[in-house]
């Protein structure tokens, strides 16, 4: 998932958009092609996915003095951008722990990043969490260390995309929907399926925008669920090879629908104000910015559902400072942090209290924070494994290699 710092700008406006708009065209390459670092990202071997056997923290000790933290841009704010937001020396006040931040612009960069055992702590998102898990480079959580996790939404808890058989593998920390969004000048009637995407004789050919990831198969696959049942796809994460071929074929027909692909919220932002695009999936912080630049825009979760995010933080199994790691969950899903985050980032908070601590009484309603209808509406990034995540055991699923091999072969 690509991110940046100022989704929503009801509180800060358009800051730093420059800045990253270069740190996230930087990455866009590395995306589409599903490499980090100029690096082929590595597909996971998971067969049967028994995950490396790691013990959890069992008590705390004494703060190590040091953490060094890995993570999407806007969750570790320290000052240093905008002395205004800064939850990052709050913490090394109260923990004693120095602060070192490293912010990363796609899940592949985390993944190899991860890999190098330089840090202690990452944010990773669903298509991301499970590669990490069971390549040994984060351990389980003992959420009994963690007393801000009482207060976490339930339906955020033990997850597919956060916990192996019910062990817990992070503390969440905020997610958000994956919407289908509309100029309402330009698209009528209201549409209400992703048909308007994926359909080929789609009267908004040339004007629709998507999102540049291989992730954007489950989309695909989503799509087919509630329309092609004769496949029998109950997880669009988990796909055989005959689910996946049509998830793919899909998508290579939904190539000359689409005027652009995007993988920052400015780049869509552009596309929809100013560069023709008039419908296309879209985050609720992309439709919040766009309209309050006058763009008459609107946004959904079609009759079909959505996918979406849920981001967790994990402990590195390598780390040297697991007692600061802890104390930095603790804390940023803390009621007051997490609020902060969320309206920052721009998403949903996943501890229930921190919707009584932000600046904008409407957030959560926004966002849906509390609302688990909305949520279950959402398949949540997970990472595709071969092992089925829908249960079944008869066949192999693609997994996430596979995935990002079609990606590159779906754009060209």
């Amino acid at each position: 998932m690509i991110v940046t710092h100022d989704r929503n700008s009801r509180f800060h406006g358009r800051r730093n958009k420059a800045l990253l708009t270069g740190l996230l065209a930087a990455t866009l390459a590395l995306t589409a092609c599903g490499t980090a670092g100029g690096n082929p990202v590595p597909s996971v071997g998971y067969q049967g996915f028994t995950p490396p056997s790691l013990p959890a923290l069992g008590r705390l000790g004494q703060p190590e003095g040091r953490l060094s933290v890995l993570a999407w841009p806007g969750y570790a704010e320290d000052g240093s951008d905008d002395p205004k937001v800064d939850w990052v020396t709050p913490f090394e006040q109260q923990s004693g722990c120095k602060v070192d931040v490293k912010a990363f612009g796609t899940s592949d960069d985390a993944i190899s990043l991860m890999k190098t055992g330089q840090y202690d702590v990452v944010s990773a998102s669903g298509d991301a969490s499970l590669r990490l898990i069971a390549a040994g480079d984060v351990e389980p959580v003992n959420t009994s260390l963690v007393p801000n996790y009482a207060d976490v939404f339930g339906f955020l808890k033990n997850q597919p995309w956060n916990s192996v058989d019910g062990t817990p593998y992070g503390i969440p920390h905020g997610w958000g929907a994956n919407l289908l969004t509309w100029r309402t000048d330009k698209v009528s009637p209201a549409p209400t399926s992703w048909s308007v995407l994926f359909d080929p004789n789609s009267k908004y050919k040339g004007r629709i925008t998507a999102y540049d990831s291989p992730i954007y198969i489950a989309d695909a696959a989503l799509y087919l669920r509630a329309h092609r049942p004769d496949l029998g796809i109950k997880n669009p994460y988990a796909l055989d090879s005959t689910q996946f071929q049509a998830a793919v074929d899909l998508l290579k027909k939904q190539r000359p629908l689409v005027s652009d692909y995007w993988s920052d919220y400015l780049t869509e932002s552009r596309s929809l104000t100013t560069a023709g695009a008039v419908v296309g999936t879209a985050w609720q912080m992309t439709v919040n910015v766009t309209k309050d630049d006058g763009v008459p825009l609107e946004s959904t979760v079609p009759s079909e559902g959505a996918t979406g995010w849920s981001d967790t933080w994990m402990v590195a199994s390598r780390s040297q400072h697991k007692t600061c790691a802890y104390l930095w969950l603790n804390y940023i899903v803390s009621p007051k942090v997490n609020a902060q985050v969320a309206e920052y980032f721009g998403e949903a908070p996943a501890n229930a209290k921190a919707c009584a601590a932000t600046v904008d009484p409407t957030h959560c309603a926004t966002y849906h924070a509390a609302d688990a209808a909305y949520a279950s509406k959402i398949a949540y990034w997970t990472t595709p494994i071969s092992q089925c995540l829908d249960g079944r055991t008869d066949v192999k699923c693609e997994d996430y290699g596979a995935w990002t091999q079609a990606w590159a072969d779906i754009k060209g």
